[in-house]
């Protein structure tokens, strides 16, 4: 099955223990290595002949989930007509699909594809599929390093020897993944302006034949919800179902046996599940329904009518993959005096230039500091150090009321060709630049909102802007101090020091297998019992009352240097703008004025502050100079000093 003619073979330490390095070569005519020996994917044109899904099970949490992804993913080769084999990797619960392929196929849609699937299937592992030049895995039948052998489950090994898979069913199975990538199945014959239909009990279906489930929704049915999100779950039930025709009283029928349903019979209350009554459980499936109903049919990831959209999809996506892996490869970049604010800055401005298709983007400091979770001040510096190392550019100085314009792309690289020298023959599957560009949203999304939060602000008792991006880059499944520390780029002393914090604020939980986040958000228990719940909120607060200060003072400027009018007509008072407003009014009214007719600023802020609803969110804090240099944050962070003046 080999498209070389040769394999690689693990390597040995001076001990003679195995290592999971696979530095050797043994030519297949010869005898059979005595150690665990892999096959390459890709034969020496570049050009994939084997395409094998390696499913990690590093810890015995994480076997329950390689079966389930290996049960998805071998289900959508199925349904694509592509033959699977499954495999036990060994005796870690770790899984194998194989797929073999009479014709070659480009690595950059094999990438795509591991990219889309790893979104869907999290214990996937990208090496092999990534890197047509080295990217190989244990072969049927090659021994294990801890013991045993990789077992076939499923499948036949003629599969793998007489190959049938096509070019043209790869990226079949690359536009299903990418129709998949948000958990929905569009309802293309569905006109969303109209009326959805009503089944016999009165619930929302959409019209046409039942079909079967599809893969991951057939999987999110038979899945342990109890044990993780289930409110997620259900979700990816319901989506499925609706998009496969199916009606509500189908899933009503389920509700009593099927594990991936436990959000309809069970709440969680405290970090337990306590049951619902009958009539509270039949209240949440038809509102779950019929928000899942809609959704499916209003809901179309495809290109639409914009054919422009995928590849300025894909142009931006893979712009920012390539951004991402370069800061990921400096990561001791970030950890250095306001490294920790320039990535969270970094990550942010990737969000709203995937967001809005453009490398460019318009950009104030109080936004960014907002999405980011630090101050106006620290941004503002962030920009300038990240613009300073090349890492963006000011495309356009900010003007009246609009704020700067930043670009992730000062290289201008985002619209050249990346299709230049692909064939007709060869096109790239349809919608996979639109999905990458979601899974990137995602995964960048998640680790913003994980970082931004009271607890992870600068000044004791605060964690620091550090502590917060390492947490974000855990997750519920355990990780060793080494994958964190060259995660986050910070030394292993460091790392422990933080993870330690971390810990000691009951936010992460340390198992003999690693560090891992608790089962229960406690990030907000953590900020109320250190005192500084809230501290982002009122943050929030005061910046919408100081850009509401600026507009007004921006529009009275303008009214004073407006050529004198000759109409009595007043002003507009507070609240009375018309439908279209002159230039120089605001909804509050004429600026108010002092005594001697200067403006009068004391009197501004309260009218704001009270229209908006008053101090609710102030909290009173203290919250150190955001001009904090790195001497005073290693003060703060590593010896956990206080600043008493």
């Amino acid at each position: 099955m080999s498209p070389r003619p040769t394999v690689r073979v693990a390597a040995v330490d001076a001990s003679g223990d195995v290592l999971n390095l696979y530095t050797g070569h043994r030519r297949i005519t010869g005898a059979e290595p005595d150690r665990p020996w892999a096959v390459y994917l890709a034969g020496p044109d570049g050009l994939f002949r084997l395409l094998c899904f390696d499913l990690d099970s590093k810890t015995p949490g994480a076997a329950a989930a390689a079966e389930r992804d290996a049960d998805v993913l071998a289900g959508l080769l199925v349904d694509v007509g592509l033959e699977a084999v499954v495999c036990a990797s060994g005796p870690s619960g770790g899984r194998h699909v194989w797929t073999a392929l009479a014709e070659g196929v480009d690595a950059e849609t094999v990438a795509t594809l591991a990219r889309l699937a790893k979104h869907l299937c999290p214990t996937l592992d990208l090496s092999p599929l990534s890197n047509a030049a080295t990217g190989c895995v244990r072969p049927p039948g090659a021994p294990h390093r801890a013991g045993g052998h990789s077992t076939v489950l499923s499948g036949e090994l003629r599969a793998l020897t007489e190959p049938t898979g096509t070019a043209g069913r790869v990226r079949d199975l690359a536009e299903r993944l990418a129709r998949l990538v948000d958990d929905a199945e569009p309802a293309h014959s569905t006109d969303p302006h109209k009326p959805l239909p009503l089944d016999d009990h009165s619930r929302l279906f959409l019209p046409g034949p039942r079909r079967e489930l599809a893969a991951v929704s057939a999987a999110a049915l038979r899945e342990d919800a109890a044990s993780g999100d289930a409110s997620a779950v259900l979700w990816r039930v319901l989506i499925g179902v609706a998009a496969a025709r199916w009606r509500h009283a189908d899933v009503a029928a389920l509700v009593d046996t099927a594990p991936g349903l436990e959000h309809v019979r069970s709440f969680r209350d405290r970090g337990m599940r306590r049951t619902r009554g009958r009539v509270d459980a039949a209240r949440t499936l038809r509102r779950q329904w019929d928000k899942a109903v809609k959704f499916v049919a209003t809901t179309d990831r495809q290109i639409g009518d914009d054919p422009t959209f995928d590849p300025r999809a894909d142009a931006i996506a893979a712009h920012v993959r390539e951004l991402q892996a370069r800061a990921d490869a400096a990561a001791g970049r970030w950890t250095r005096g306001g490294g920790p604010a320039d990535r969270r800055i970094l990550d942010v401005l990737c969000v709203i230039a995937l967001q809005a298709l453009s490398g460019s983007v318009e950009a104030d400091t109080r936004r960014l500091a907002l999405l980011a979770g630090v101050g106006r001040e620290t941004a503002r510096m962030a920009l300038l150090r990240l613009s300073e190392d090349g890492w963006i550019a000011r495309a356009r100085a900010a003007d009246g009321p609009h704020g700067a314009h930043w670009t992730i792309d000062p290289q201008a690289l985002i619209h050249s060709s990346k299709d230049k020298g692909r064939s007709q023959a060869d096109p790239r599957p349809a919608g996979a630049g639109a999905a990458e560009r979601s899974t990137l949203l995602v995964t960048l999304t998640a680790r913003m909102t994980a970082a931004a939060h009271d607890l992870f602000t600068l000044g004791r008792p605060a964690l620091g802007h550090h502590a917060g991006n390492t947490y974000a880059r855990t997750s519920s499944e355990p990780q060793t101090i080494h994958d964190l520390s060259r995660a986050t780029g910070a030394s292993t002393a460091r790392t422990a020091l933080t993870l330690d914090r971390l810990t000691s604020a009951g936010v992460l939980v340390r198992s003999r297998d690693g560090w891992r986040r608790t089962a229960v958000d406690h990030r907000r228990t953590a900020a109320v019992r250190a005192g500084i719940d809230g501290r982002l909120a009122e943050r929030t607060e005061r910046y919408g009352i100081e850009r509401e200060l600026w507009a007004w003072w921006r529009a009275e400027e303008t009214w004073m240097r407006a050529p004198r009018r000759t109409s009595s007509k007043r002003r507009p008072g507070r609240g009375q703008l018309s439908l279209v407003p002159e230039d120089g009014t605001n909804a509050y009214g004429p600026h108010p004025r002092r005594g001697d007719g200067r403006l009068d600023w004391r009197e501004a802020r309260r009218i704001v502050r009270d229209e908006r609803g008053g101090t609710a969110h102030r909290v009173p804090t203290f919250e150190p100079a955001e001009s904090i240099d790195a001497a005073e944050q290693l003060l703060f962070d590593i010896l956990g000093a206080v600043r008493i003046a």
